[in-house]
């Protein structure tokens, strides 16, 4: 039997050591993925998380968004979903589709952080009939990370088994001050489960993605929420978001970088909320 959704108490959020048992489990069509669901209202937030995150890497911002019916995945060779054969973009936005459809959620909209954001992109061009809305983080059509990137550079010299204390978890997850130890720590012991030879077959994936034709095709409302000092996917990656995006707005959290969710999750939850009228 599965375990119920759980309220959304801002002490339960807190207690980021046991948020694996806070996981159901669905198959989608092709594989068992892992979710973490909070009750509330519709239509649903489905939040889709980052490359080598989890659903954890929602746990801050869900607090803020209290009341709203929140339903948080682990992506596919992530934290406690099955990993199947493939990491293609395609691959993870079917597997989301296949939960909307499973879960039964009504036109939920769809939050995706940086990988997330491209897989959301991939499903919103796919499946508009599915989603009411979408919200990108730190998102991008085109990665453009070269050779030389320090992205590319630190996985290709990881090697198993990953140490949650690996120096590379410094600039991978760096964020301004203020950001909780405990939850910084779970996200790194998240991503070290994962395999090196996954992390380097999912970031091949990414390099070679191109979603600027997808985009044309996306007709869902669309926030894009950037932080004004991503060094990973800067201003101008917003700014071919903006314009291949008809009808997209575009807001920046100032003092952020790659994850303003974990950054600044207040803002975040009130640019969502203003956008899409839940405040």
């Amino acid at each position: 039997m599965r375990p119920a959704a759980f309220d959304a108490l801002p002490n339960a959020w807190a207690e980021q050591d046991g948020w694996a048992g806070r996981k159901q489990f669905v198959n989608s069509g092709a594989l068992d993925i892992a979710y973490v669901e909070v009750a509330g209202a519709e239509p649903a937030l489905l939040l889709v998380h980052g490359f080598t995150d989890t659903s954890r890497s929602f746990s801050l911002l869900a607090p803020h968004l209290a009341g709203r019916r929140l339903v948080m995945p682990d992506l596919r060779g992530h934290g406690g979903s099955q990993t199947g054969e493939r990491f293609g973009i395609a691959d993870f936005a079917s597997d989301i589709a296949g939960l909307i459809v499973h879960l039964r959620l009504d036109r939920p909209v769809v939050v995706g952080h940086s990988l997330g954001a491209m897989v959301a992109i991939a499903l919103a061009a796919r499946h508009d009939e599915l989603i009411g809305g979408l919200v990108l983080l730190a998102g991008t059509l085109k990665p453009d990370l070269a050779q030389n990137h320090p992205l590319v550079m630190g996985v290709q010299a990881l090697r198993d088994p990953i140490s949650p204390a690996n120096p590379f978890y410094a600039w991978w997850h760096a964020c301004r001050p203020g950001v909780p130890r405990a939850f910084l720590a779970g996200l790194a012991k998240d991503a070290s489960e994962m395999p090196a030879s996954r992390w380097q077959a999912t970031l091949k994936e990414i390099r070679r993605t191109d979603l600027s034709g997808a985009a044309r095709a996306v007709q869902a409302r669309t926030l894009i929420i950037a932080g004004a000092h991503d060094p990973l996917f800067g201003e101008a990656h917003q700014r071919r978001l903006l314009d291949a995006l008809v009808g997209a707005s575009l807001v920046h959290a100032e003092e952020c970088g790659h994850n303003p969710h974990w950054e600044d999750p207040a803002f975040v939850a009130n640019a969502i909320g203003k956008s899409f009228g839940f405040d």
